[in-house]
């Protein structure tokens, strides 16, 4: 069926056939993250600047990543004003890591939730710097429309805090989000729990799905990290094909014409 092949996640210059981005902190070893990766089924993986060797002094988790399969992007993650998360992207692009970027800025440290102004200001800077950026922010509609209108080449709006296992709390926003976010990908990042959590991101009309902690602190992450697969190709294929109307009585299965009375 040709919506197998032809159904890409575009973002700015570029097509992944996987709409599962995951990240690569909270393992348990580096080899247990290769082998998530592996079974993720995932094109795109991001890479916390701030918290890896990037000068490959010593071993890395960027030793067990196939740049030949794997995509990096980088992230600002730990950083919490707009200088700081400048700061590092340039740092990423200068050791040759990418010029597309994660861009968080925190603006609370127990919620890790975005601050949504600095978060503009940095986006603003990075993408007249030549950056792809890609912002983590909250689920507000104003907030997702001023970064696409600053030149956010995706927007990337919390299902629920930052490894928290929730799943998505507000439906309703990720609908509307959907609705009015048409020039650029919408990606689902952060709250994801388990495998149906990543189904109803997609259900609701989602381009992708980024997580980390789902896969990475699961009892057996590998096999997590194939459920996730699964379950973000399922919901797209159920969102593409349309589901039928919700209903408070029963239809019966079977038409009742003909049927011998």
């Amino acid at each position: 069926m040709t919506y197998m092949t032809n159904d890409k996640l575009r973002i700015a210059d570029r097509e992944f056939a996987s709409r599962l981005i995951i990240g690569t902190g909270k393992y348990r070893s580096f080899q247990e993250m290769a082998r998530c990766l592996e079974a993720s089924g995932a094109e795109m993986v991001t890479v916390a600047v701030r918290r890896v060797n990037i000068d490959r002094s010593k071993e890395s988790l960027l030793d067990y990543i196939d740049t030949k399969k794997f995509f990096i992007l980088p992230n600002t993650a730990g950083c919490y004003t707009a200088d700081e998360a400048i700061r590092t992207a340039r740092l990423a692009r200068e050791v040759g890591l990418s010029h597309w970027i994660k861009l968080e800025v925190i603006g609370d440290q127990a919620t890790l939730f975005p601050d949504n102004a600095q978060l503009l200001e940095a986006t603003k800077v990075l993408v007249k710097e030549g950056f792809v950026v890609m912002p983590y922010t909250n689920d507000d509609l104003i907030a997702n429309l001023r970064l696409i209108d600053a030149g956010a080449a995706a927007v990337m709006p919390l299902g629920a805090p930052i490894g928290s296992g929730m799943g998505i709390q507000n439906l309703s926003n990720i609908r509307i989000l959907r609705e009015k976010i048409t020039t650029v990908p919408l990606i689902i990042d952060a709250g994801v729990g388990t495998a149906s959590d990543a189904v109803i991101a997609m259900e609701l009309g989602a381009d992708g799905v980024l997580m980390n902690t789902a896969i990475a602190q699961a009892q057996d992450a590998e096999v997590m990290a194939r459920a996730m697969n699964h379950g973000v190709q399922a919901g797209r294929l159920a969102y593409l094909a349309g589901r039928i109307p919700k209903k408070l009585y029963a239809t019966a299965s079977s038409p009742l014409e003909g049927v011998l009375r």
